[in-house]
């Protein structure tokens, strides 16, 4: 698929760093970003690449994204890679020059979450673009060396940036303990249901069966390796039919569910379609409170597992992609350059829908990420209106943070 076309002068060396503002609904600008100092056991980074994600596009239409409200400007961003320029006095383990994806949250490391390991939960979490904290959309970072890992040499900046959103497929199925003898299915085929897809696969699942209510997705899902794939309704009326179609298509128990949407319909979904023992893990999050079926549930003793972000997920995901037992680059469909037309063009490219994945903006590349809720619109229960959670179809797209002028429309990498 055919990216942006990138106007207007890119960053060039010696010259201040730039970051890509939001600043209002739908208003973002290049404005100059001045970084705090390096500490000693921090690294500058060059950003390369980076995607955008459904958060990303929650906060650039409604300046907030469910409970996290920009109420200042704010540098956006978070999925990303890049190379490193300057470390700090006491950093060990990565040099100038290294090529890195970086995890983009900064726990405390000091509460009794951090010290179980569950650092995710972190109620100090720090992270890129979630307000009040400015995200990664700029020229330069300065970052923590142990959120930043060193990328083989076969592994490139998009694809390491892109470990971001597949860190949510690796965290779920690690949760869910998926392994050659578990029977997945996957409720929406936006970004994250298809990075769930191809993690499950990685994970030995021996059949996936992916759900959406969209064709195109459910063709690309049919492409990345789905066993089945079902279209279902919009209507909370037909999940018993559809449940009776998706356990024919399984062909046997379906031993976890993914929701990787979050509303009442799907929701329902998955916890019915799940076999009695089995886990119904919720990764979608469209709505705060949802009316769903726990009580048959319950009687079933189907476990319900909670998904919040990763931990612990980038030595994976880099090991998968190195080996090529998980390919995530036919995911990237739309690239931008670092300027503000191509800053404007790729968001609004990810917050109108159609055809994209993924989107990235290069600087050498901005990307758009796959863990996109883009897809929910399409999913709510008839006759409710749908929320406004982004567009219809996930997008990749990628923001070139290249230094070589002006760039034309750029060649997928």
């Amino acid at each position: 698929m055919s990216g942006g076309v990138v106007e207007g002068k890119e960053h060039k060396d010696g010259e201040e760093n730039m970051a890509a503002w939001l600043v209002g609904i739908k208003t973002l600008k290049i404005e100059p970003y001045h970084l705090p100092p390096l500490g000693p056991h921090d690294v500058k980074v060059q950003i390369k690449a980076l995607g955008i994600c459904g958060s990303d596009v929650h906060h650039f239409k409604n300046m907030r994204c469910a409970n996290f409200i920009v109420k200042k400007p704010m540098v956006i961003g978070h999925e990303c890679a890049g190379i490193i320029e300057e470390v700090g006095s006491q950093v060990k383990t990565l040099a100038v020059g290294d090529r890195v994806a970086l995890e983009p949250g900064i726990s405390c490391r000091r509460c009794n979450l951090c010290k179980d390991g569950r650092y995710n939960l972190c109620p100090e979490m720090k992270f890129f673009g979630s307000p009040p904290t400015n995200g990664s959309l700029a020229n330069k970072v300065v970052h923590p060396e142990y959120l930043c890992f060193k990328l083989p040499d076969n592994v490139s900046l998009e694809e390491g940036a892109m470990c971001e959103p597949l860190s949510v497929g690796v965290h779920a199925c690690r949760r869910a303990n998926i392994s050659p003898e578990t029977n997945v299915l996957i409720v929406g085929a936006g970004p994250i249901g298809l990075v769930v897809l191809l993690a499950a696969r990685a994970f030995g699942a021996p059949r996936i069966v992916i759900v959406d209510v969209d064709d195109c997705r459910l063709s690309i899902a049919k492409n990345l390796g789905a066993d089945e794939t079902i279209q279902v309704s919009t209507n909370i009326q037909d999940v018993g039919e559809e449940v009776v179609k998706i356990q024919s298509a399984m062909g046997s128990g379906i031993d976890v569910s993914f929701d990787c949407v979050g509303l009442n319909k799907t929701t329902s979904t998955a916890l019915n379609a799940t076999r009695s023992g089995g886990k119904v893990c919720l990764i979608g999050l469209a709505q705060s409170e949802t009316t769903v079926p726990l009580t048959s549930a319950a009687v079933r003793e189907v476990d319900v597992i909670g998904i919040f972000r990763y931990r612990n997920t980038w030595p994976l995901c880099i090991e998968l992609l190195k080996t090529g037992k998980i390919d995530v680059k036919p995911l990237i469909t739309h690239r931008f350059g670092f300027s503000q037309k191509g800053v404007e063009d790729a968001f609004e490219t990810s917050a109108s829908g159609r055809s994209a994945i993924k989107i990235f903006t290069t600087l050498a590349y901005f990307v758009r990420n796959l863990i996109d809720t883009s897809h929910l619109d399409s999913f709510v229960e008839d006759p409710q209106p749908a929320p406004n959670f982004g567009p219809r179809l996930g997008y990749c797209c990628c923001f070139s943070l290249s230094n070589a002028g002006t760039l034309s429309k750029l060649p997928v990498m």
